[in-house]
């Protein structure tokens, strides 16, 4: 059956079922967020959400909850049924055993294992399949797990505070707070949703930050250093945590700085312009199936970010303060002699937030 077949049904299921997606975010990485939902004359008679630690897809738990009235019920479920076995056994054996009558399934999955397996599976079992139901909303849902499977890179964000006049510190180096109290939660809302923080050596030096998540997150985040000379100080606060760190370098020496805590990762990278090989790094970021990055800077890293064209968005959060010239600048140099030169990007969002007021630039 065509996508266009499902247009003719309600929406409110699959709604709700992307509702119950996001209850996910931050802890289904490095699968995606999935709801699903299973109808009953009309009336909802189960559903559930996917967390990784819980193991159990969302499909299963939503049939769990149904019981027996699954029998001869639609399931809604936001991305196609896996067809494989993975660390749990696959969701289309649970469908067809339920005895589920339709399946409307909002996109496919686009990893290599499933990818219409699931669906095709299911309609060969005599299951009613219907797809594209609110497939721009479950495509936007897990924008960064389709990215990190379809380009092998995690999806990257690059985050910068920043005063009016484009400074993210003083001309002695302070930076703390740039931004207002709101603004500092809501970064840290930002960061539960990743995977991944990445940030380079000297702001590690300069400001000694935790890169942590101010709230419960049962998937660790992932602390990411560039640190091409590894200078990096061995009582830093980001060590502190039981989150993994990999520090990317391009030493010369296979000799382990000694003081580096031994729980750190080193990967050795070659350089690119403006620094360590972007790609390399994103490529090596994607194959240990990290879905999402948050670069937060200093401005060389942002000025390097931004001259790779890896970026898939920026959130630049800019608050009422003027520092003036002697400041330092979001982003270093971009060789830019000529506007025609200059990084062309359009806004997407632009939000309120308390005092300051973010800037959301989709590429």
């Amino acid at each position: 059956m065509s996508d266009s077949d499902s247009s003719t049904y309600s929406k409110g299921p699959m709604q709700h079922a992307l509702k119950l997606a996001r209850r996910g975010s931050g802890q289904a990485s490095p699968n995606p967020m999935v709801g699903a939902v299973v109808v009953k004359d009309n009336h909802i008679v189960g559903e559930g959400y996917h967390v990784y630690s819980r193991r159990h897809h969302a499909e299963v738990i939503a049939l769990h909850k149904a019981g027996e009235l699954a029998q001869g019920a639609d399931l809604y479920v936001t991305l196609e049924p896996c067809s494989h076995t993975g660390r749990t056994s696959p969701c289309i054996n649970e469908i067809i055993k339920a005895g589920v009558e339709r399946v409307y399934v909002a996109i496919r999955d686009p990893s290599p294992v499933v990818n219409g397996k699931g669906i095709q599976f299911l309609r060969r079992a005599g299951v009613k399949v219907f797809e594209g139901l609110c497939k721009e909303k479950a495509l936007r849902l897990n924008e960064d797990y389709f990215h990190r499977v379809q380009t092998g890179k995690p999806f990257s964000t690059l985050k910068l505070a920043l005063s009016l006049d484009g400074k993210i510190a003083t001309r002695t180096g302070m930076s703390k707070w740039i931004t207002g109290e709101k603004a500092q939660r809501l970064v840290h809302r930002i960061r539960f949703r990743h995977d991944a923080i990445l940030v380079g050596s000297k702001t590690v030096r300069q400001d000694n930050p935790a890169l942590d998540v101010r709230s419960s997150k049962s998937n660790q985040i992932v602390k990411v250093i560039l640190d091409s000379e590894l200078r990096i100080d061995p009582n830093a606060r980001l060590f502190r945590s039981q989150d993994p760190v990999l520090i990317f370098h391009s030493c010369r020496s296979s000799l382990r700085n000694s003081r580096i805590p031994t729980s750190c990762e080193l990967i050795k990278v070659g350089r690119g312009t403006g620094g360590l090989d972007w790609k390399e790094i994103l490529n090596e970021l994607g194959k240990r199936c990290i879905n999402s990055l948050l670069i937060e800077g200093g401005g060389e890293v942002a000025a390097s970010a931004l001259g790779t064209n890896f970026l898939q968005r920026m959130l630049l959060f800019y608050a009422p303060k003027i520092i003036g010239g002697e400041g330092v600048s979001g982003f270093g140099s971009l060789g830019v002699s000529r506007l025609s030169d200059a990084y062309q990007v359009s806004f997407s969002r632009i939000q309120r937030v308390a005092d300051d007021f973010l800037v959301e630039v989709r590429f």
